[in-house]
């Protein structure tokens, strides 16, 4: 199965389109490149949608309020991800929000700017397609799951998903690096951090896989189950 992400595709230098030239007379360009301290929100609700933003490290949180104030985790992103494309597709106001969950940095991209790239480059407008295709199919997968799966098989179903997104085939072995910590996973999975941590432990003593902070080792993907 091709783990490649979406945007290796078409074979688009993403990283060229949204970091051009990010120095700026020996510094780093803030109108091109952020970096966001641990905790730290890019963007909140009904703020004005009209930047789109590729993560160049560490790791970003996506997420709404109810309407009783409680918080809804939607996915977290890490290198090499976009985010804020909605606002290439008529979202005037932020949905949703955008918080460093470690300290990141990103490259900023304006609508007028992304959309006048897909005027210009057919390739790049397929991949903003592709992109928030994928991404739509990806949040009914997950509905389908919460309706009609447990918790267990909801987190396994989570391990096969960052598996085919981030793993890296190493012999017969998966490694995924950068592991989430269990309570992320319970926020993606609607579970607890409670039954993730009796999940992972249940599959780490059946040695189908190890894991830490830093990485998560599958032993066998087609077992997990």
């Amino acid at each position: 199965m091709d783990t490649q992400p979406i945007w290796f595709m078409e074979n688009i230098d993403i990283n060229g389109i949204f970091c051009p030239n990010k120095k700026k007379n020996g510094h780093l360009d803030d109108k091109v490149h952020r970096i966001f301290k641990k905790g730290e929100y890019i963007y909140l609700p009904e703020e004005n949608a009209d930047k789109l933003y590729f993560i160049t490290k560490g790791k970003i949180k996506i997420g709404s309020y109810s309407d009783d104030g409680r918080e809804i985790t939607k996915t977290i992103l890490t290198e090499g991800n976009v985010f804020g494309e909605l606002s290439l597709v008529g979202e005037t106001q932020r949905r949703d929000f955008a918080v460093a969950q470690d300290s990141s940095e990103a490259c900023i991209i304006t609508v007028d700017e992304m959309k006048s790239l897909m005027r210009d480059h057919t390739t790049v407008g397929m991949w903003i397609m592709k992109l928030i295709g994928s991404r739509l199919l990806k949040m009914e997968q997950r509905l389908e799951s919460l309706v009609f799966k447990d918790s267990r098989s909801r987190i396994i179903e989570f391990i096969h998903e960052l598996a085919n997104e981030r793993g890296q085939r190493v012999g017969f072995e998966t490694v995924v690096r950068g592991f989430m910590t269990h309570q992320e996973i319970a926020n993606l999975t609607a579970t607890s951090r409670q039954t993730v941590t009796t999940v992972l432990n249940d599959l780490r003593n059946k040695n189908l896989i190890t894991f830490n902070r830093r990485r998560l080792l599958i032993r066998d993907l087609e077992g997990l189950c």
